[in-house]
């Protein structure tokens, strides 16, 4: 809601001047000497905060001397008197102090009685009847009653500044609706001054100048008539648009003298009516109306109200008998129903004690071109001849019905906004708006519900359904009641006309200034500025080109309904906006006006939304698609206006509701949907390091649950907020790119393990928690300087595990595609190995979803050991597929257990062998110095018991400083199968050197022989020493020469090796081209001892293969066969 922190213009935007609060860090509190706030010791205890917080003394001046002018007439009034060139000796000038009576409810009552009042009111009231018409004006009041308490409320909610009803919408539910709402209403006012100057020029052509008419409707009759008189219309009314904007552009000034006597001419007109309708009851008016049969005569087309008469006792016809027959005589041949009928004359006001109103109390709607006709008169007519002469009758112009009244009759109770929109202006801006408003709408409720009723009392059924005054010598119907002339009403109805367009021509492009300086709609900004002075000139260019388009419509009774639907709509916000900010309860909603309830602003908006179908459905759904387009629009611009609006606090609630909801249990298997927390890393210039994640992540969104990105920095929250800062910057902007919607989250900690453990353990909020994580695989993990990496890696492995979070590990995550690309053919292949919960089945269809992966084909591969039926088992995952509805090619693979060869042997020894030479990374120098001589001591004994005689004696400290080295020639050397050569040489007691260019092994990595893998048959014999069967005659020596190395190895490990390498085999035969293969994630080991051992049992398992996503399930089911 409206703060009560007072908004100053001190920000700029485009050079205009923006809200800013007087309170901490603005510019009003900062141009107060600091020195002077904390001058003394009494305050010395307060000295650290004087450049972020006022005195209290300080900021009290500031507000008492805040003055809250609008963007409104008084200051283009003074702005246009300073530029004629103002006098020294003149005082400065304030702000107006304008009471409850001359600042609210005399602008309300002005602008609420207006042109509907006069020329359709009695209209209104004889075809929908006094029940009826009751019913709409008791309808329309009591929906402006409601929202003007709503409207109290939020204005009593602190200062409102300039922009009135805008102002209120936008920072009740925010800049979207705001916009949105504040564009409807600015659509309204200018359509209601296309409708007050349609009134005029109707007023001025119909009833003072008919003579004044462009397109002659003398001798016109039907669709030529009505189409003459709206081109007179169009012509006058963008004559007269014109001169409102020239006067309106000139100065605001002289609108503003020549508003008392508009509101002069309202009053005045309104006492005519009611002092008229006192005279009746003593003398009625003598208006006669003149009747054939039942139909009500035009009365230009008679002169006496008979057929013929008698002059000098002779009968002589008429002019009437003229009009009817073709001759004067009286053997002449005459209309039909004219010779059948009887004329009559009635009196057309027969007063408010002639019993009239039981005959006006029901409605009589009409059909276009139908007969006004008085009911209770006998009419003898051929319904099979075809009605002719109907230029002679009066005739209904337009089909009516009661949602029609509706529309049409609403525009006559718009205007309450007017105190509102000058609550710059008002001494007490809080006190005045609710009691003005209020009363303003009692008094006109008054005035519209008395005059139905004393319309229908006092005037004949058939003036009332008379438009025009067709029947009554082209008087203005109201006018015929008025007292002491109809002309009273005709010109104060005028002249009230008149000022009501100028009113809209001044306060329309002050609102679209008002939004346009706001910033929020970006094409409008131009439209924010203006003339020196502060004139909107371009929005007044807009508003008169808008208003151009009601003036061209022509039709009074088709604008009204247009402006209708753009100030019902505004007022239905009102209410909701109220309505919001009673339930939500903010802290911050306190308004003075107590006389409010939430119920009241509900019926309010039900009643504006009702009103809205009721006027004009296709009126409604076009008004609500302009609103709605704007909200998009300001939506996808992003709007970043923060006000506190409701919309926001109701978005709050709901989460609050959800989360709490969420928190009764675990989702259900059928509502289960990845969630992911993002593990990312960022560099020293807080930049992601790995922004495909983020790809991948939104490629994976399909499920639509919650993102959260999160990265950890090294160091204390005191020192290092700020690079948190531009690190969580740096994500949102990254997941702006990618298009990616979630969450950021950053965390400092001492070191970025514990970083990225809290943010496992703490990330999302109740039952919006993470269930997935989504970790790169780490790069160059065998360099020295990486080894903290894979540590960290492999934590998150285990924590995960732990935690029971499923585990998404895309392997060379650089060559996953962006979110542009677009494969439009090839594979993404499953392996399906372990059952974990359905993760493997459920990531490729996600993805499948995103358009970058759509035309990729789905295999799924799983594997059959020795024991397993394979033909059985591809039925059922068919079948078991069919059932989860995922279309998907499934093969079986069958990997018998084979013997494991040498090679597995060589590159299990490799990899412990680098493991001790990592491990010593974390050793002081003294204790690297010790680990490197036992791991040399254990080479130099496996050597001397292999070939003894060749063993030359090496100084310890040499072989220490050759293992790393060593061992990095084996890494590259095991690397490739095809490069690896048995060490022995042809003469058995020559060892290979270590640093022969042609042996690239060490002679503690034995390999395989050039001629093909040597196997063990049976590993556990191996285990326990047995004599292995005769293999390999082409080996130079018994390969189980090597087996002193091989029996210090685990055997477990080796297994191990050999599985990875077997799968990795398959794999590589089956998935090389893929685009993606999905693997199950073997689990990490449970103790530290061999975090380098499971890296490199991941190593060899996905070596060789471009796209990798690594899935470990979570412990539950995410996918279901269920309906």
């Amino acid at each position: 809601m409206v703060q009560y922190c007072c908004r100053i213009a001190a920000k700029k935007f485009d050079g205009l001047p923006k809200e800013s609060s007087p309170f901490i860090n603005s510019s009003a509190a900062g141009s107060v000497d600091k020195t002077q706030q904390y001058d003394g010791k009494t305050m010395a205890l307060f000295e650290e905060e004087m450049d972020t917080s006022p005195m209290v003394s300080s900021l009290l001046s500031s507000l008492a001397n805040y003055s809250n002018l609008p963007t409104g007439s008084k200051e283009h009034e003074e702005a246009e008197n300073n530029e004629e060139g103002a006098r020294p000796s003149k005082k400065p000038v304030t702000a107006p102090q304008l009471g409850t009576l001359i600042g609210v409810y005399l602008p309300c009552i002005q602008n609420i009685f207006g042109v509907i009042l006069f020329l359709r009111m009695t209209w209104m009231v004889g075809v929908g009847g006094v029940f009826g018409s009751f019913i709409i004006v008791f309808i329309c009041c009591s929906t402006t009653m409601l929202t003007a308490i709503s409207m109290s409320a939020i204005a009593t909610n602190g200062v409102v500044p300039a922009g009135g009803s805008y102002y209120m919408i936008s920072r009740s539910l925010g800049p979207e609706f705001g916009g949105a709402v504040g564009i409807c209403f600015y659509l309204g006012t200018t359509f209601a001054g296309a409708m007050y100057i349609l009134g005029c020029i109707e007023i001025l052509l119909i009833y003072i100048l008919p003579q004044a008419a462009i397109f002659k409707i003398e001798g016109l009759e039907g669709p030529e008539a009505e189409e003459a008189l709206l081109n007179n219309m169009r012509v006058y009314g963008t004559i007269v648009l014109s001169l409102m904007s020239l006067l309106v552009f000139v100065g605001v000034k002289y609108v503003n003298k020549l508003a008392l006597v508009f509101l002069a001419c309202v009053i005045l007109s309104i006492v005519a009516v009611y002092a008229g309708v006192i005279k009746t009851a003593i003398d009625p008016p003598v208006f006669p109306v003149c009747l054939l049969g039942n139909r009500t005569l035009m009365s230009k087309g008679y002169d006496i109200c008979a057929k013929v008469m008698d002059i000098d006792n002779e009968t002589v016809t008429t002019k009437l008998w003229r009009t009817f027959c073709d001759s004067d005589s009286l053997n002449a041949t005459c209309d039909e129903y004219f010779n059948n009928n009887n004329v009559t004359e009635i009196q057309g006001i027969p007063g408010v004690t002639s019993g009239i109103l039981a005959e006006n109390l029901f409605g009589n709607y009409l059909e276009k071109g139908m007969f006004l006709e008085k009911r209770g008169i006998a009419s003898e007519a051929d319904p099979d001849s075809p009605p002719s002469g109907s230029n002679r009758y009066v005739l209904a112009d337009i089909t009516s019905f009661f949602t029609l009244l509706v529309g049409i009759y609403f525009p006559s109770v718009t205007g309450i906004m007017a105190g509102s929109n000058r609550s710059g202006d008002l001494r007490d801006a809080q006190k005045s708006i609710p009691i003005g408003t209020i009363a303003a709408i009692t008094t006109t409720s008054i005035v519209y519900m008395s005059t139905v009723i004393l319309f229908g009392a006092c005037i004949e059924g058939v003036v009332l359904r008379d438009k025009f005054g067709e029947g009554v010598n082209g008087n203005l119907v109201i006018g015929t009641l008025a007292w002491p002339s109809p002309w009273v009403i005709v010109f104060g109805s005028f002249f009230s006309t008149c000022g009501a367009g100028l009113q809209s021509l001044t306060g329309a492009p002050r609102l679209l200034q008002a939004i346009s300086r706001d910033g929020i709609i970006p094409f409008l900004r131009v439209f924010g500025h203006g003339k020196a002075n502060g004139e909107p000139t371009w929005a007044l260019l807009l508003t008169t080109s808008i208003c151009e388009i009601g003036i061209l419509i022509a039709s009074l009774d088709a604008v009204a309904p247009i402006l209708s639907m753009f100030f019902l709509m505004c007022y239905m916000f009102v209410n909701l906006a109220c309505a919001l900010q009673t339930l939500l309860r903010t802290p911050n909603w306190r308004p003075r006006f107590k006389f409010y309830h939430w119920a009241l602003s509900f019926l309010g908006m039900s009643l504006c939304l009702s009103l809205m179908f009721i006027c004009s459905w296709y009126y409604a759904m076009v008004a609500m698609g302009i609103a709605t387009c704007i909200y998009k629009y300001i939506e996808f611009c992003g709007a970043e206006k923060e006000w506190g609006d409701g919309i926001r606090g109701i978005s709050l609630s709901a989460a609050r509701f959800a989360l709490m909801r969420l928190e009764e249990g675990p989702p259900h298997t059928k509502n289960w949907r990845p969630q992911m927390l993002v593990l990312v890393s960022v560099d020293a210039e807080q930049n992601v390091e790995q922004p495909r994640l983020l790809s991948l992540t939104n490629q994976l969104k399909a499920g639509k649950g919650l993102t959260i990105v999160g990265t950890s920095v090294k160091g204390t929250f005191l020192d290092n907020f700020t690079e948190a800062q531009r690190a969580d910057q740096s994500l949102r902007k990254l997941m702006e790119t990618e298009k990616v919607k979630g969450f950021s989250q950053v965390v400092i900690s001492s070191n970025l393990r514990d970083g990225t453990s809290h943010l496992i353990q703490v990330g999302g909020l109740g039952g919006l928690k993470h269930n997935s994580v989504m970790v790169s695989w780490p790069r160059n993990w065998k360099q020295p300087e990486c080894h903290e990496q894979f540590r960290n890696f492999i934590e998150v492995v285990r924590e995960t595990t732990v935690a029971s979070l499923a585990l998404l590990v895309p392997k060379n995550i650089a060559s996953y595609p962006s979110n542009g690309e677009r494969f439009t053919e090839g594979h993404i292949d499953v392996w399906w190995i372990v059952h974990d919960g359905g993760m493997l089945m459920l990531l490729p269809f996600l993805l499948r979803q995103h358009k970058v992966w759509r035309k990729c084909k789905m295999r799924i591969f799983t594997v059959a050991q020795m024991d397993d039926n394979s033909i059985q088992m591809k039925k059922d995952l068919i079948t078991f597929l069919y059932h989860l509805r995922i279309d998907a090619v499934v093969e079986v693979v069958e990997m018998h257990d084979g013997d494991i060869s040498a090679y597995t042997y060589e590159k299990t020894l490799v990899m412990e062998q680098r493991s001790q030479i990592l491990k010593q990374m974390h050793l002081t120098k003294n204790e690297k110095e010790r680990e490197i001589q036992s791991i040399t001591d254990i080479s130099r004994g496996s050597i001397r018991r292999k070939n003894p005689s060749a063993l030359r004696s090496q100084h310890s400290a040499d072989e220490g400083a050759s293992v790393a080295e060593q061992t990095e020639d084996q890494s590259v050397a095991v690397s490739n199968p095809k490069q690896v050569q048995l060490i022995h040489s042809e003469n058995p007691s020559t060892p290979a050197s270590p640093t022969s260019p042609t042996s690239p092994t060490s002679p503690t990595s034995p390999a395989v022989p050039a001629g093909g893998a040597t196997t063990w048959t049976d590993y556990k014999g191996a285990e326990k020493g047995k004599t292995p069967s005769e293999g390999n005659p082409e080996a130079g020596r018994d390969p189980f020469n090597m087996k002193p190395e091989w029996e210090n190895l685990s055997q477990i490990d080796v297994r191990r090796m050999h599985t990875a390498m077997r799968l990795n085999e398959v794999i590589m035969k089956k998935s090389k081209e893929a685009k993606l293969v999905l693997l199950n994630m073997p689990g990490p080991p449970k103790n530290r001892v061999g975090n380098e051992n499971y890296m490199e049992f991941l190593e060899v398992l996905t070596e060789g293969l471009n796209r990798v996503l690594l899935v470990r399930g979570g412990g539950r089911e995410v996918i279901t066969i269920y309906s």
